[in-house]
């Protein structure tokens, strides 16, 4: 063989490495973006959905149960134990398709009505591309979400509503105000469509109004909080004081089981929270982190508060600071520094202890359980942080940009604007919603109880039982 044929031989060798190294860089990159689902990231997600069960039966439960009069603690018990299962079948039925198909910027579509079409193969978009979860759990996840929400509207009316007026009003508020918010705010075609500009802006144009116009909510800040804060509001004010309302002793009866649910709330806001980032990763521990300094910040801000204006710090309070903190940091958890997450919790436990003395004594309206004054006042001032603690300048991660595969650039006052526009929607959205839902269920049924029943106490004229035996 001469030196020439040698050469020529050489360079169809190193052609056909060159050939075998093209193919698999090419079967390399396409099995970088086929969708998967992980086990780790399935196994988490089914652990993160019984934590947030576990926030609303027992959690959110015993923690109203124990700030009511010992005469209405079942009844409390039972409209939260109800709510949460009657939602669960709600959501089954239709409520996943409103929220989670394509429809248009407000509604979804019926097609995945009685959880049609979805099966064990099933599998719904996470925020990496290529990587899914089994849609059941995603199902499963977002059904909790859906329970926990109508639940704490109760807080703001307890001990004075009948407990066929809750269940009424619920299904009315569960249909048109929170499916649309859920929607408006979470609905997108998943982080694999956008492929190019052109893609992206299609993708973008199926999505929810308020996912359109940039809103950041990570786990819930409008979808869940204000919007059920506003929906307590507005109850309150239509169905009037508790009789004796500043005028005897309406104490909680056990501070101890508000204690206890309150501490449940908390380590079930871990699966609320670190869950809605669908997958086990580093951004689900920044999640982590920033839940619980952003709850341990806002327990001492409201502490130290009530300590200073009222000269003692109670229990109670500090169990509602944990509950502010959690609040406010669910909509940023996912965008936040740690050290943002601290000074949010810092601001809110501050800010919602005046939210339910201050506030609520001027204003003179009964918020049983303060329902507004944490979840949509606390709600509110989270959902427009997120907008501040998300910039990297501040710690934050920024927004991830799925075309450029890269943090896009960040402009605070955009997207405060954009958190603005979120917050705005949902005021107005559940506001309107939830009065025309307590007039029809007051026309239809009634919504108060009568004088009698209410010195009574709901627990045995409601329900026929007693939570306590002397």
């Amino acid at each position: 063989m001469n030196k020439r044929n040698s050469g020529l031989l050489s360079m169809g060798w190193l052609l056909l490495l060159l050939g075998f190294s093209c193919v698999a860089s090419a079967e390399e990159v396409a099995a970088a973006i086929t969708p998967t689902v992980n086990k780790g990231d399935t196994a988490w997600m089914i652990v993160a959905t019984v934590l947030v069960i576990l926030m609303v039966i027992p959690g959110l439960a015993l923690f109203y149960g124990g700030m009511v009069r010992a005469k209405n603690m079942l009844s409390v018990l039972m409209q939260v134990f109800i709510i949460f299962s009657m939602m669960a079948i709600l959501w089954a039925i239709y409520g996943y398709s409103v929220a989670f198909t394509e429809g248009n910027a407000y509604f979804g579509g019926f097609s995945k009505m009685f959880l049609l079409g979805i099966t064990p193969d099933s599998m719904a978009a996470t925020f990496s591309k290529g990587a899914y979860i089994p849609e059941y759990i995603y199902v499963a996840f977002q059904l909790t979400f859906a329970a926990i929400t109508p639940a704490l509207i109760v807080g703001a009316f307890a001990e004075r509503v009948k407990f066929s007026a809750v269940l009424l009003f619920m299904f009315i508020w569960f249909t048109f105000s929170y499916l649309p918010m859920a929607h408006m705010v979470w609905y997108w075609t998943g982080p694999d469509a956008y492929t190019d500009a052109k893609a992206a802006e299609a993708a973008g144009a199926t999505a929810g109004f308020l996912f359109q116009k940039g809103a950041l909510d990570f786990a819930g800040g409008t979808v869940v909080h204000i919007n059920a804060g506003i929906a307590g509001l507005v109850g309150c004010l239509m169905i009037g004081k508790r009789i004796g309302f500043k005028k005897e002793s309406l104490a909680p009866h056990s501070v101890t089981m508000t204690m206890v649910g309150a501490s449940l709330l908390w380590v079930g806001w871990f699966g609320f929270n670190v869950g809605s980032n669908l997958e086990a990763n580093g951004l689900a521990a920044l999640v982590f982190v920033n839940t619980l300094l952003a709850s341990a910040a806002a327990t001492l801000s409201w502490m130290f508060a009530e300590w200073l204006m009222r000269g003692k710090p109670s229990m109670l309070g500090g169990a509602s600071g944990a509950i502010a903190g959690l609040v406010a940091i669910t909509p940023a958890c996912g965008w936040a520094g740690p050290m943002g997450a601290i000074g949010l919790g810092f601001v809110v436990g501050a800010i919602c202890f005046w939210g339910v003395t201050g506030l609520k004594s001027k204003l003179g309206y009964d918020d049983s359980l303060d329902a507004f004054g944490v979840h949509g006042i606390g709600g509110i001032i989270g959902a427009i942080g997120t907008g501040v603690v998300a910039s990297p300048s501040l710690g934050g991660t920024g927004v991830w940009d799925y075309v450029a595969n890269g943090v896009a650039e960040f402009n605070m006052a955009t997207q405060v604007t954009s958190q603005l526009w979120g917050v705005g929607v949902c005021i107005v959205w559940s506001g309107v919603v939830s009065f025309v839902a307590f007039k029809i269920v007051d026309l239809l049924i009634g919504l108060r109880v009568s004088e009698e029943v209410e010195r009574e106490g709901l627990d045995i004229c409601e329900h026929g039982e007693s939570a306590y035996h002397n």
